[in-house]
C-alpha cells in the first residue's frame, strides 16, 4: 500500500523524531497516555464517556432550541495543533443538531480576490444570523500561528492582525454575538502517534496535508507562535479556553462543558464544571 507523501511521516518517526518521542510511542499500549505531564495515565473508559457525552449532547439540543427561539447568535472558534482533535470535537457538538441552525465553517486557502481584501473580511461573511450557531474549524487565528510558522504572511501583516483582533472580537461581543474560543492542545508524542495512524489508514489519509508533514519539523516554532497568540489575544471579553486533548474523550467532554457551563438557556440541565486538570486558561496549555 502506498503511503501519502511517500511515507514522509514514517520517515520522520524513524529518522528525525526526538528519541524520547520514539520511545514513548514504541513502549505505549493502545490506551496509554504518552505525555508524562498529562494528569491521567489511561484514556477514559468508553462506557463512561458515551454516557457523559450523550447527556451533554441532549443539553446541546436544548441550547440549540433556545438559540433558535430567542434569536441568539453564537460563534465557537476551534483552534489547536494539528491532530489535536478539532474535527472530532466539532462532530460531537453537531451530530444531533439541526444543520440549518448549527453549521461548520472550514475555509480553504484564500482566493486571489480574498487575498487582496481586509484580512477579517472573508470571516465576516460567515458570521451567524439570528438563531444560528457557527462553529469555525480554524479561524482568523490562522494568521497568528500557521501563516506565521510557514511564512505565508509578512511580519507586518501579522502585526496588523494582533493590533486589530482584540477590537474585532470586542465588536462581535458588543454586537451581542456569543463568542467562545477553544484551543485544543496535544502533546508532541501523541500528535505523531495520531499522524502515523492516519498515514496507514486509507479512510483517514485524506486528513493529512503537506502542512502536517512539514509542521512536524517545526514544533518549537509552533509553540512560540501559540504562546505569543495567547499573550496577545486572551482578553476579558474574548478569553481562550485551553483543553489538553491527549485523551480525545476527556477533551470532547471538557470542550462541550466549557461552552455550555456559563451560558443561560431554557431547559438547561446540570452541566459539570470542565475538568480543571485538562481545561483552563492559557497557563495550562503547555503543561
Amino acid at each position: 500500500m502506498s503511503l501519502p507523501f511517500d511515507g514522509a511521516i514514517s520517515a520522520f518517526f524513524e529518522n528525525e523524531a526526538p528519541k524520547w518521542v520514539r520511545a514513548a510511542i514504541q513502549d505505549a499500549g493502545k490506551k496509554d497516555i504518552l505525555s508524562n505531564s498529562f494528569p491521567y495515565e489511561k484514556e477514559m473508559d468508553k462506557a463512561d464517556y458515551e454516557d457523559a457525552v450523550e447527556k451533554l449532547q441532549l443539553d446541546l439540543v436544548r441550547f440549540q432550541n433556545d438559540v433558535k427561539e430567542t434569536g441568539k447568535r453564537v460563534v465557537i472558534v476551534f483552534e489547536g495543533r494539528d491532530a489535536a482533535g478539532k474535527g472530532g470535537t466539532i462532530k460531537r457538538f453537531r451530530e444531533n443538531l439541526n444543520p440549518r441552525v448549527a453549521r461548520t465553517v472550514a475555509l480553504s486557502k484564500p482566493s486571489d480576490r480574498e487575498a487582496g481584501e481586509w484580512y477579517f473580511q472573508r470571516y465576516i461573511d460567515h458570521l451567524p444570523t439570528a438563531g444560528e450557531i457557527v462553529l469555525f474549524d480554524r479561524s482568523w487565528y490562522n494568521r497568528a500561528v500557521v501563516e506565521h510558522v510557514f511564512d505565508f504572511c509578512t511580519p507586518d501583516q501579522r502585526g496588523k492582525f494582533f493590533a486589530q483582533v482584540t477590537d474585532f472580537e470586542k465588536m462581535l461581543v458588543e454586537e451581542g454575538i456569543v463568542l467562545k474560543k477553544i484551543w485544543l492542545n496535544v502533546g508532541r508524542a501523541e500528535q505523531l502517534r495520531r499522524f502515523l495512524k492516519r498515514e496507514k489508514d486509507p479512510l483517514k489519509q485524506w486528513k493529512l496535508s503537506w502542512i502536517d508533514v512539514e509542521g512536524l519539523k517545526r514544533w518549537d516554532a509552533y509553540s512560540s507562535a501559540i504562546s505569543e497568540t495567547f499573550d496577545r489575544s486572551h482578553t476579558d471579553h474574548a478569553p481562550w479556553t485551553i483543553v489538553r486533548s491527549d485523551d480525545k474523550k476527556r477533551a470532547r467532554l471538557a470542550a462541550i462543558q466549557a461552552v455550555l457551563h456559563n451560558l443561560s438557556y431554557t431547559g438547561k440541565g446540570k452541566i459539570k464544571t470542565p475538568d480543571a486538570k485538562i481545561c483552563g486558561g492559557p497557563d495550562i496549555w503547555n503543561a
